[in-house]
């Protein structure tokens, strides 16, 4: 009798544990909710999802946010998208957007791009709405070797059909920082940029810079222009040190072939006079030679001695003499 009586409540717990479990595994709600925004989806279709390990709704909700904006997807797209690591949410929200802009923009096209990497709808808002980019200062020479700083602000506007390969903003900068330099490097002289800034930006704006990137640029303005250094001036005045310390460098190397040339010549005169006092030496062995040899008298030997004399008073007698006139200048 017990278990008799225990057995409606076991059926109804059975009955209420499968109802918990289809309810969790199947989303019901998701499926009444789709059914009453008008999007027919199968409760096994649901199924299916869950099988794949897709989060029913995560396509589901974008599909009926989609079908109240007029837009006709289907859950294959949205789900093949989610498959693919995309975001489903965002990528319906740039095609409402894009939609409620008159901007053509295809479900193929939006998976690309924010399979790419690049955030669909601020594309989106961007064509509708552009962005302006400032660039920090560009420095140019003017041909007087006067600096020039500029600072210029881009005002850009997606280009959808070109956001998958297109290049970003940093392209466009470097473009633009590069036309803003050779503009600055072409004028004769610094003051006509500061009269005519925008002939920078008419300069610029005309080169087309934006090719291959994922934007339209529709004006660059300068924002601001200040003087830099004269480069000029710095150059030749280090082109003057330069030839400075060249020719300190060549009077150095001058001098120090003159010191060893002189170094030379007072060793030569070190040797004659080596040599000199050598052949002095040798005079009185030859003069005692001489004698013993009978080629030589004695009065010859006598008249030298006279004449010996003779020039060592003479050679006492000029030193007075220029000591005396030392003297004199010295008075």
């Amino acid at each position: 009798m017990e278990l008799q009586e225990l057995m409606p409540v076991i059926i109804i717990a059975v009955i209420l544990i499968v109802v918990a479990v289809l309810f969790t595994f199947i989303p019901v709600m998701l499926w009444i909710s789709a059914l009453a925004a008008g999007v027919k989806v199968g409760i096994f279709t649901l199924v299916g999802m869950r099988l794949r390990r897709v989060v029913p709704s995560r396509v589901i909700n974008p599909l009926i946010k989609a079908h109240k904006a007029g837009l006709e997807l289907t859950t294959n797209q949205l789900e093949s998208h989610y498959l693919a690591g995309g975001n489903v949410d965002r990528v319906v929200n740039a095609l409402i957007a894009a939609h409620r802009a008159n901007i053509e923009l295809s479900f193929e096209r939006g998976a690309a791009i924010d399979l790419a990497g690049r955030d669909v709808l601020e594309a989106v808002q961007m064509s509708v709405n552009p962005k302006v980019i400032e660039t920090p200062f560009i420095a140019g020479i003017a041909m007087d070797g006067i600096e020039v700083k500029a600072k210029a602000r881009i005002t850009v506007r997606a280009n959808i059909d070109r956001l998958v390969g297109g290049a970003g903003e940093e392209t466009v900068i470097a473009r633009v920082g590069e036309g803003v330099v050779s503009t600055i490097g072409s004028s004769e002289a610094h003051t006509k940029v500061l009269e005519n800034p925008d002939s920078i930006s008419q300069n610029v704006l005309s080169k087309g810079l934006d090719a291959g990137t994922a934007f339209e640029i529709l004006s660059i303005d300068i924002a601001d222009v200040d003087i830099g250094k004269n480069i000029g001036a710095i150059l030749q005045t280090d082109q003057a040190e330069a030839d400075k310390n060249i020719a300190q460098a060549k009077a150095e190397e001058r001098r120090a072939m003159a010191v060893a040339q002189e170094q030379e010549m007072v060793a030569r005169v070190e040797e004659m006079r080596a040599k000199v006092v050598e052949a002095e030496a040798d005079v009185p062995l030859a003069l005692a030679e001489a004698l013993r040899s009978g080629n030589l008298g004695v009065m010859d030997y006598m008249n030298y001695k006279n004449i010996d004399a003779d020039t060592d008073m003479r050679g006492t007698i000029g030193k007075l003499s220029d000591n005396e006139k030392e003297d004199n200048d010295n008075k």
